[in-house]
């Protein structure tokens, strides 16, 4: 029976990675640098947002209801969930299991970021105009994404 862990993913990272060129392993190197550093921003803006969320409760103006309150709270959330989708994609490069460039995942983060903009924008600061150029890069993203997404699933049934 062949055991899981840490040492047997290191042994299944140094058969890849002899087999690596040159520019594989320094795109390996970035993408781990990167993951790194994304992970520090993550448990610090974790830590931030929980600072936060624990002072605005002991003082007891921690009203979800209260929009002025709820937006930034949920725009910190926003972006810590797109700063972990951002991470686990570069995992997967590190893992050797895709390449660099995978579109659904920056058409996912990309849909994400703009969610959250809208989430935490303030209707009145913005004309209609850029409210609706805002909207349709929403559904322009979100027809590409699931093009992509559909492209996918047919390359899995054609297996």
């Amino acid at each position: 029976m062949k055991q899981s862990g840490p040492r047997d993913g290191y042994g299944d990272f140094k058969m890849v990675w002899r087999t690596l060129s040159l520019y594989e392993r320094f795109e390996q190197i970035v993408a781990l640098v990167l993951t790194a550093l994304i992970a520090v921003i993550i448990v610090i803006a974790t830590w931030d947002l929980a600072k936060e969320v624990f002072t605005m409760a002991w003082k007891r103006v921690l009203d979800p209801l209260d929009h002025r309150v709820f937006q930034p709270i949920f725009g910190q959330i926003m972006f810590l969930l797109i700063a972990l989708e951002f991470k686990h994609s570069i995992t997967k490069v590190v893992a050797h299991r895709e390449s660099i460039t995978q579109v659904k995942t920056v058409l996912l983060i990309a849909l994400l970021a703009i969610s959250r903009k809208f989430i935490i924008l303030e209707a009145e600061q913005y004309t209609a105009p850029t409210i609706v150029a805002l909207a349709a890069v929403v559904v322009a993203l979100g027809i590409a994404y699931w093009l992509i997404r559909d492209r996918d699933q047919d390359v899995v049934k054609a297996d």
